[in-house]
């Protein structure tokens, strides 16, 4: 009996071992199943930090069918530590792994792993500029690096000189603009068809999320600094930019005690939503926020936002505790409960497909 239970525990170490010696494109090609995935969006659920269970969802809002673990079930790879955000180019998924530093690429129709972009410090999202090149942004590199999407390799990267950070992006002809969020007060705007930085916009404390309305403004949802203890007053808001200037045309500030996130736009390009102690929205034409939320939050702590570009339809995730799976609620245009069901640790973004 004894002997037994070594050889178990022998033939699992060795499965272990020859595991981890192997590179991801030899494994996921013995490993590989078939599940195919049309019209839907990805749940990118985050995972704990340090414990590299971060894990990538499929829900079908025709059907309601809900695929969980696509990653690990079509590859029989994990995804990594903390996945950040997801962004799709030509019928190919760029997973960005933060805590990994590494970008999986996936197939969408089957969610099989296509190949991977390593190198990165700490990945937040990619931004397509052509077929052969695109833009990633990094929490500490101090850069955002240039990478070849067809090829998977950096070419080259640009120096963000005085911002450590580099987060969100958004396009305006030839022109980036990229949020430095991480104790920062700018948003760089990048010349695409040089790769240079040519000018930097002032905004509130610590400029997070980016989205370009109908009518080719910028808005910016800026936090106030939370993440740093200071003297300083404490102010987020919510900012338009005319980008055609680079100048902040509007400002409207919010609570100081709220913890304002995650700015989102929906499919006509009208109104602009964020989390902050409920759901808020706001149509780009009005000239005052209001007073209450467009959707209060009861008992759920929202995590996470996400808005279909083609029905407008709202996806909020409830972190819960951060520890067991999370919760995606499913509202319509306007604001009726459809669906709810659970994903992996932590949601905390949206690709739609």
């Amino acid at each position: 009996m004894n002997i037994n239970r070594y050889h178990i525990i022998l033939v699992t170490l060795t499965i272990f071992t020859f595991s981890g010696c192997m590179k991801d494109d030899q494994w996921v090609k013995s490993h590989q199943s078939s599940n195919l995935m049309t019209k839907g969006v990805f749940i990118v659920n985050e995972g704990n930090f340090m414990y590299g269970n971060a894990s990538l969802s499929f829900y079908d809002p025709l059907t309601r069918k809900l695929q969980n673990d696509i990653f690990y079930n079509n590859n029989g790879l994990p995804l990594g530590d903390v996945a950040q955000s997801m962004a799709i180019h030509n019928n190919l998924g760029y997973i960005v792994i933060n805590n990994s530093g590494k970008v999986y690429v996936i197939d969408t129709s089957d969610g099989k792993y296509v190949g991977k972009i390593t190198g990165l410090t700490s990945p937040r999202y990619i931004h397509f500029i052509s077929n052969e090149k695109a833009y990633i942004s990094d929490l500490y590199a101090g850069k955002i690096s240039i990478v070849n999407p067809i090829t998977y390799q950096i070419t080259g990267s640009i120096p963000t000189p005085g911002h450590a950070s580099t987060e969100q992006m958004v396009q305006w002809n030839d022109f980036l603009f990229v949020s430095c969020w991480s104790f920062d007060n700018k948003i760089l705007v990048i010349d695409t068809k040089t790769d240079q930085i040519v000018n930097e916009i002032t905004t509130g404390k610590q400029p997070g999320g980016l989205v370009i309305d109908k009518l080719g403004k910028i808005w910016t949802l800026c936090d106030g600094g939370w993440s740093r203890i200071g003297t300083t007053p404490r102010i987020p808001m919510l900012q338009r930019i005319d980008p055609s200037s680079g100048t902040v045309e509007k400002s409207f500030t919010l609570t100081s005690d709220g913890a304002p996130s995650r700015l989102a736009i929906n499919g006509t390009g009208d109104s602009i939503l964020f989390i902050n102690d409920g759901i808020w929205k706001l149509g780009i034409t009005q000239t005052s926020l209001g007073n209450h939320p467009y959707l209060v939050t009861g008992s759920h702590l929202y995590y996470s936002l996400g808005i279909d570009p083609q029905t407008s339809e709202l996806y909020l995730s409830d972190a819960i505790d951060y520890q067991q799976q999370g919760i995606i609620y499913r509202y319509s245009s306007l604001g009726m409960k459809v669906d709810s069901f659970k994903t992996g640790i932590i949601p905390g973004s949206f690709c739609f497909k």
